[in-house]
């Protein structure tokens, strides 16, 4: 099959300890995934079905860079995130087997043009100008679950500058993981390469240009990013 021009290279992420990396395919958000993070938003945390938003592959950025700040924007947010990338595809999948199709986890983090997103919420339009920007999700290294397992517990935290911003615990989801992951399938078909932002914690905030906002979560490599000029 002949192409028009060269396609661009697939987008890829870090893995812990390897030379290799993990492809791209898609990227999943969940929204509101903890309480206290929708009460922050002005949002009821009561329990209902989990909802996504995505980003394009090419919005995915190693832990480490130093990016730009993002135009059309006065507000750029943080957000800490548990990341799920997918290893095994699959439809229907149920929450009992739904683990056994993660490849890995890794820490992130959903940078987010928050004045664009309340512009949206307000006028009833959809979030992708404020969500899937360029270099909006910032990904450290995947850690296979081969070595640990799936994360269930333990502490996810974002520092801005060295100071500690966002601090809970995965146990805090509402949805965890074999939930999130049960529930897309529903929708859509998962493949090999999709990454899935589980939802971050109370306390996201702006950041600015100068700013270094670091991602750490217990037993993965943490994921951090430099705000450079516009």
């Amino acid at each position: 099959m002949a192409l028009v021009f060269d396609p661009a290279p697939t987008p890829s992420v870090a893995i812990a300890g390897q030379d290799a990396r993990f492809p791209v395919r898609r990227v999943f958000c969940v929204g509101r995934n903890y309480a206290e993070h929708a009460r922050e938003m002005g949002n009821d945390p009561d329990k209902e079905p989990p909802f996504f938003f995505t980003k394009p592959a090419d919005a995915v950025v190693d832990g480490g860079a130093t990016i730009p700040y993002p135009p059309l924007t006065r507000d750029l947010h943080f957000e800490a995130e548990l990341v799920v990338a997918i290893g095994t595809g699959g439809s229907e999948i149920p929450v009992a087997s739904a683990l056994d199709h993660v490849w890995g986890y890794a820490a992130g983090n959903d940078l987010t043009r928050r004045d664009l997103q309340a512009q949206a919420k307000q006028t009833r339009r959809p979030w992708d100008w404020s969500k899937a920007f360029d270099r909006s999700a910032v990904i450290g290294p995947i850690h296979p679950v081969s070595e640990t397992g799936h994360p269930g517990s333990g502490a996810i935290r974002c520092e801005v500058n060295g100071i500690l911003r966002q601090d809970a615990d995965l146990s805090d989801m509402i949805w965890p993981v074999a939930d999130i992951v049960a529930f897309l399938s529903r929708s859509v078909e998962i493949r090999p390469g999709d990454l899935i932002l589980t939802g971050t914690p109370a306390g996201v905030g702006a950041l600015s240009a100068g700013d270094t906002c670091t991602v750490s979560i217990a037993g993965l490599n943490p994921a951090s990013v430099t705000i450079g000029a516009t």
